[in-house]
């Protein structure tokens, strides 16, 4: 039995995210929140014939007798694995950035509502930005004594994934993009984005020129810039980001599980696990939060991969991202504990 749980469950993300998770036959109750038309959504995936049974919540009217987080104490209670999308798209102009004014303050609200309900859940945050939201989790989480590192996860799956994608355009042949792998490391926004092509399971070839590996990078770390401009500010990276949290999700559910030797990146806490302290020597950097290949098993992060053999570019892309990869780890964990900056 497992309960899958998406906090945003209304949104551009949130929908298809919960219609994936739905046909998913490894979940067997799918609970959904959001501020307005949770109900409907969940009533609309009720109609899908697969096992897992659907509700859908709201916070309660203005004015209700009700506590305030009544809809989403009954949406977390028993939950497995929460999904968070919640949070405002990005917008042609904005930058990731720009959106930590508003989802922050959304994110701490639902981590609380994890701690205090179920605190033993697997979290994947997918709300922007989360270099910064994901270290908000984990304070929200140790102010109610309940962290565990090895359970909270950024999902930075869509690097990997447009990353494959894209490799594969290169080498001009799509039917090798499910051939096609490659880790990406680092954060989730710009040029903390580190796709390691070196390590890429179809190489590419020698022959390739400088100047088209580079925008091939490039592509990869600012592909959410070429969805926001396509969508002419009707929304940012939907579908592709819904369909990245549930190949993530699916990959917990499967280590939770049971399942074994289940190896992705994703963005998690460095210093608490062994594997994490050899990479911060590594990095010469005591950063506490990274993207790196994990090996997942039943209670979540079982062990932090090495990140392998780099070539001095990736190196230095590597030296490149971590001030600014820094600076957003700073600002969210100042926006709990000192909420006033």
């Amino acid at each position: 039995m497992v309960k899958a749980v998406v906090l945003g469950a209304a949104g551009g993300i949130g929908q298809p995210l919960a219609l994936l998770l739905k046909a998913n036959p490894l979940v067997t109750e799918l609970s959904l929140y959001d501020i307005v038309n949770t109900p409907g959504v969940a009533a609309d995936l009720s109609h899908i014939s697969t096992q897992s049974k659907v509700t859908g919540y709201l916070p309660p009217p203005k004015g209700s007798d009700l506590p305030a987080d009544d809809g989403l104490k009954k949406t977390l209670a028993g939950a497995d694995i929460v999904v968070i999308p919640a949070g405002i798209p990005r917008k042609p102009g904005m930058t990731r950035d720009d959106l930590f004014k508003i989802n922050a303050g959304i994110v701490r609200d639902l981590a609380t509502g994890i701690a205090t309900t179920c605190p033993k859940a697997a979290v994947l945050v997918i709300s922007n930005p989360v270099n910064s939201t994901v270290p908000i989790v984990a304070e929200v989480l140790k102010k109610h004594g309940v962290f565990d590192p090895k359970k909270v996860f950024g999902v930075t799956t869509l690097d990997v994934v447009r990353a494959s994608t894209f490799v594969a355009e290169v080498l001009g042949d799509l039917s090798l993009v499910s051939k096609v792998s490659v880790p990406v490391v680092g954060g989730h926004s710009g040029v903390t984005i580190i796709p390691l092509l070196s390590q890429s399971t179809v190489p590419l070839p020698s022959s390739l020129d400088q100047s088209t590996v580079d925008a091939l990078i490039k592509r990869i770390q600012f592909g959410g810039d070429e969805v926001v401009k396509a969508k002419d500010g009707a929304g940012s990276a939907t579908l592709s980001m819904a369909y990245a949290g549930a190949l993530f999700a699916e990959n917990v559910i499967k280590a939770l599980k049971g399942a074994t030797g289940i190896v992705v990146p994703t963005y998690v806490n460095l210093s608490a696990h062994e594997g994490g302290q050899v990479i911060q020597k590594e990095l010469g950097s005591s950063i506490e939060y990274f993207s790196v290949p994990v090996t997942l098993g039943p209670n979540g992060v079982e062990a932090i991969n090495s990140l392998g053999s780099l070539s001095s570019h990736e190196q230095s892309l590597i030296s490149a991202a971590l001030p600014e990869l820094q600076e957003s780890i700073t600002k969210g964990v100042q926006f709990i504990q000192a909420p006033k900056l």
